[in-house]
């Protein structure tokens, strides 16, 4: 857009004011600030659920969002996610991740968001799933931030079709192509 002329200028000001706004996923977002808001505190302690988070990255890549699962076993959880560099926790195969960061954690002061909720039967299959990734997932050793496969890709090959990732989680179609 061009933007030197006083009309141009006010026309691109108020389309960039807009972008926010444009940019917005439809879907519910709940905004998280610490881990006993946490969905896992509302169910009980015996109960396998299965959580999918999201955060917002930060400086250029404003727009996207790095997806994860939290699986949430009695009193045990495990933060499992594909990050850019591999080797980067404690337990990893290649750029798969278990517990890299804290569960609920996120970088810096950047937005993160509960965005589903597995239990039951639905979650003990994803939890398995999830589980086998080490020695199932195709792309274990192999990371591009566009088109993929990188951090939503692995997420939307976990949770196959129980739900699909929003236009925001970049990557989340390269399982299809």
């Amino acid at each position: 857009m061009h933007c030197e002329s006083s009309t141009g200028w006010q026309t691109c000001r108020r389309w960039l004011t807009a972008l926010p706004r444009i940019c917005r996923p439809v879907r519910r977002e709940t905004v998280v600030t610490s881990v006993p808001d946490s969905p896992a505190a509302e169910l009980p302690a015996a109960e396998l659920s299965v959580q999918l988070w999201a955060g917002r990255l930060p400086r250029i890549a404003w727009f996207a969002e790095h997806c994860w699962l939290v699986i949430c076993d009695g009193d045990r959880t495990e933060r499992w996610e594909v990050w850019q560099y591999p080797a980067c926790g404690p337990v990893y195969w290649g750029h798969v991740h278990r517990n890299m960061m804290s569960p609920f954690g996120w970088i810096r002061d950047r937005p993160k968001y509960f965005l589903h909720q597995f239990i039951g039967e639905e979650a003990i299959g994803l939890a398995e799933r999830i589980r086998s990734t080490p020695t199932t997932y195709p792309w274990c050793d192999r990371y591009h931030y566009v088109p993929g496969p990188n951090s939503n890709t692995y997420i939307q090959w976990c949770l196959q079709d129980r739900y699909r990732l929003g236009i925001r989680a970049i990557g989340r179609g390269y399982a299809k192509w």
